[in-house]
């Protein structure tokens, strides 16, 4: 029998790629809201993205949970 590990994604990694991710999500909802297309582009999109890349680099860096949601 496997051993049941529940860390539900509270890792390091984990929480820095949501908190970019989430300022992703406010900056393009008020890019949005304003009209302002570029920031929109630039700085919402582009935090989602960023946020997804970094949460996997820290990942592999050893901050993430490691196989089967082994932390580290």
């Amino acid at each position: 029998m496997s051993e049941h590990h529940d860390n539900h994604g509270q890792t390091p990694a984990a929480w820095t790629a949501v908190i970019i991710v989430s300022l992703g999500f406010i900056v393009g909802t008020i890019a949005v809201v304003v009209g302002n297309w570029a920031l929109f582009w630039a700085g919402g999109f582009g935090l989602v993205v960023l946020g997804g890349i970094v949460g996997k680099v820290m990942s592999m860096a050893g901050y993430g949970a490691g196989p089967r949601g082994i932390t580290s």
